[in-house]
């Protein structure tokens, strides 16, 4: 397979891994009942303030295969954004160059190398938080397009492509140039392609007279050609008809074609009878025989059985359990010079905010309703709102998980995400409030200090260095609870283990048999984290023990 290079690819390719975990800082949470409070809401919707590489990081403990959707819309580098992304890279050549803003072609002849340094980490970490049958959408012009796909085919997997969206933009085009551009794309890739279901929707611009939303789709299996050869299939007795009773004569002038009489009744075939043509689904009409006129799975796994017709055909029925049309080119899927319009009934002024339709046409795609959807590139905040609309209408809880490094994100994002919760506008542009609750967050210290990290960072807390260990040993979310005692060191049981986190800030934390007589909780297995062990390795073998030196064997994500 083809593989992208450029300037700086050896020095951030595992810079992902590098970047440092920070923790984050909960602000206050927004309820539609309450507004805002400092209590967090625990809604699961996030809005996080801070640089997009080392949020993703710190989102890695507790969401690292389990996000079903993502969609971003990065700079599309066209010269014109001056964006800036400081990534810390160490090498001492890229540390500067990267930091500086990027400018047009002309200024800047090396801005599309620094736009790959710059997405390559964060696509890294991205893929990370997909799920096994996550989709990623990634939104962007001619100017990236070809890098970006190249990007995407190496670290996604050129196998799990699943196509690439052209929206037709609509609004007001330049009528000077010698070609309008009305359009851009939309990148979409699967975690695993063979986990990507069939879409449940069906593109708006499809009549609602269309046989799309018929609930039997039927097709005759007589298809005759050079790779269709006549051939003949034995029809037995019980085979089904769509007619209750009658007779269909013998005939030579219609396909299929049949020597003896076809005896219907009571819905089946009475005699066997011997049919010949050329065939569509010959193998499936086969198997459907041989299931005893069970419905089997054709190729897209819809069950499919058959029937002979009135008329002498015999067509492959299937039962759509739900519409599903979805095609690449997208149309009539609104604009950013409306949305912006929108926009500003809310107090906001924002330049080209992607359009409430288009999310949640895209986040449909996904057809459960319960699941996190990640946005790390969030400008005015369309995702949560499109979020928030499709779970008002079909009862869905979508999660929304937002990251805007810019300073607006107080101002401009979660503003507007708190107008859409409670609704805004006056008269007969008011606009209905889709409730729902969210969480602001601040990106934080990191949790591991030190030239090479080797230090726990004692100013972010003791309760967040808990939650991180108890996520790491268990990937399932951290319950503090009341510690009774200093002494109490038990972070909780998972799966009949045990966790103690024996830690004091500014202190050497010994496990030995004084710490275990402080020890309560029976299970089958102990995880002890301390300083330092005095006890023998026979010794916590035959209790089943097993000691983690700290900070040395605390998981890195």
């Amino acid at each position: 397979m083809p593989t992208l290079n450029w300037i700086g690819k050896e020095k951030v390719i595992n810079h992902h891994r590098d970047v440092p975990f920070r923790v984050l800082n909960h602000k206050y949470g927004f309820t539609a009942e309450k507004g805002e409070t400092n209590k967090p809401t625990n809604s699961g919707n996030k809005i996080i303030h801070g640089d997009n590489l080392e949020a993703l990081k710190s989102l890695l403990p507790e969401y690292e295969g389990q996000v079903k959707c993502i969609y971003i819309d990065p700079p599309y580098n066209t010269g014109n954004e001056g964006w800036v992304y400081n990534d810390n890279v160490s090498h001492p050549k890229l540390k500067k160059w990267l930091g500086e803003v990027v400018g047009k072609e002309g200024d800047d002849l090396s801005r599309h190398d620094k736009w790959l340094c710059m997405m390559y980490p964060r696509l890294q970490i991205l893929k990370r938080l997909l799920s096994i049958d996550g989709l990623i959408f990634i939104s962007i012009d001619d100017n990236e397009y070809q890098s970006l796909k190249f990007l995407c085919d190496e670290i996604f997997g050129r196998q799990n492509f699943i196509t690439n969206f052209s929206w037709r933009t609509d609004g007001n085009f330049d009528n000077q140039a010698k070609i309008k551009i009305n359009h851009e794309y939309i990148l979409c890739f699967a975690k695993k392609i063979s986990q990507f279901e069939h879409p449940r929707i069906v593109d708006p611009n499809i009549d609602p007279s269309s046989k799309l939303f018929r609930r039997v789709i039927r097709n005759t299996i007589v298809k005759n050609g050079p790779k269709n050869p006549v051939s003949s299939i034995n029809l037995p007795i019980g085979f089904p008809a769509e007619f209750e009773s009658g007779v269909l004569e013998p005939r030579n002038d219609a396909w299929p074609k049949f020597d003896e009489p076809l005896k219907i009744s009571g819905y089946k075939l009475e005699e066997p009878v011997s049919v010949s043509s050329g065939w569509s689904s010959k193998k499936l009409l086969e198997s459907f025989i041989h299931a005893k006129f069970k419905p089997v799975l054709d190729t897209k796994q819809q069950l499919t059985r058959f029937v002979i017709t009135n008329s002498g055909a015999i067509e492959a029925l299937k039962d759509r359990e739900q519409p599903s049309h979805v095609v690449s080119s997208l149309k009539n899927m609104g604009s950013t010079q409306n949305m912006s319009s929108d926009l500003k009934k809310m107090g906001i002024n924002f330049d080209y905010p992607k359009p409430n339709s288009l999310l949640e046409y895209l986040l449909s795609i996904h057809h459960t309703k319960d699941h996190y959807v990640l946005d790390s590139f969030a400008g005015s905040g369309t995702t949560a709102h499109a979020v928030l609309n499709l779970n008002k209408k079909d009862g869905g809880n979508r999660k929304f998980i937002l990251i805007e490094m810019e300073d607006y994100a107080e101002k401009i994002t979660a503003k507007r995400i708190k107008k859409v919760i409670i609704g805004y506008g006056d008269g007969k542009n008011e606009v209905e409030g889709t409730g729902g609750s969210f969480d602001y967050y601040e990106l934080g210290e990191p949790l591991f200090i030190g030239e090479n990290a080797e230090y726990l960072n004692e100013k972010v807390g003791a309760e967040k260095i808990r939650s991180y260990i108890w996520f790491s040993e268990t990937r399932t979310p951290y319950q503090a609870h009341n510690q009774q005692s200093e002494t109490d060191y038990f972070l909780g049981a998972h799966e009949q283990t045990a966790y103690y986190f024996y830690y004091l800030p500014q202190e050497i934390t010994t496990l030995d048999h004084d710490f275990l007589a402080s020890v309560k909780t029976k299970a089958e297995q102990y995880v002890i984290y301390a300083d330092n062990c005095l006890l023998s390795k026979e010794y916590l073998s035959s209790n089943n023990i097993i000691f983690k030196k700290i900070p040395r064997d605390i998981n890195r994500f």
